[in-house]
């Protein structure tokens, strides 16, 4: 059996393989983040050429919880409130199911961040039981407010006593309420032992102390009279 010769030469060792550099390795590609728009490096690359994330501005809102007996005039209403909210305020409102609140909110098209404190005090007013009409004047007219007080605040009355006091501001058919409403130029609505009035800061005392003189007892027509002279003053000095 014959033996060929082994030429060493034929073989050639193998080439390790070289490991790349670093420098090599690194990426210095932009790569843009789908979440947020902003271009960042890829991992390896020095954080301090990476620009700043844009930091989110947490816009104002106002939250107006709603009194179940409340849900469906404003179901009726919505579009009266909505409209006014929207067009002219330029702010953004819902009504959260689930919370049962009216949310306000500002939105970029606002002029004024005041006009958020201006829907809010719209809608409150609606809810405390006043017309939308008269309650649009707190969005077209300034110095205008809502205030409210209990029978209770004026004097402790119970049972029959409390309900005495009640129909003596109401009047027969509301026509006590409706005098006062109309001498003094503000509104009233009048929720069991609570009172709301609505109108400006001066007009307002008015109608308070003409309210709280019927709950302490005083006769209608005695604070009738009272009230004209009151405000026939006022007329002369303006």
């Amino acid at each position: 059996m014959e033996v060929e010769n082994i030429n060493v030469d034929a073989f050639v060792p193998t080439k390790k393989a070289q490991k790349r550099s670093a420098v090599n390795t690194q990426d210095t590609e932009m790569h843009v983040d789908q979440a947020t728009g902003i271009e960042g490096l890829v991992a390896g690359a020095t954080q301090a050429s990476a620009p700043p994330r844009a930091k989110r501005i947490k816009s104002e809102l106002r939250k107006v919880s709603v009194p179940p007996h409340r849900y469906s005039s404003l179901k009726e209403h919505w579009m009266k409130i909505f409209t006014p909210v929207v067009e002219h305020m330029k702010l953004q409102i819902r009504f959260n199911m689930k919370a049962r609140q009216v949310e306000l909110r500002v939105g970029p098209e606002t002029p004024d961040i005041a006009n958020l404190q201006k829907g809010a005090d719209f809608v409150k007013a609606f809810l405390c039981g006043f017309e939308v009409d008269d309650a649009l004047a707190l969005l077209r007219l300034e110095d205008l407010f809502v205030e409210t007080f209990e029978i209770k605040d004026v004097k402790t009355l119970r049972g029959d006593h409390q309900s005495r006091a009640i129909g003596r501001l109401a009047g027969k058919g509301g026509r006590t309420k409706f005098t006062i409403e109309n001498v003094t130029k503000t509104r009233i609505v009048l929720a069991d032992s609570k009172i709301h009035i609505l109108g400006s800061y001066q007009n307002i005392q008015l109608a308070r102390r003409a309210i709280c003189n019927l709950i302490l007892g005083s006769p209608p027509s005695k604070v009738y009279g009272n009230l004209r002279s009151v405000a026939s003053r006022l007329s002369e000095r303006m």
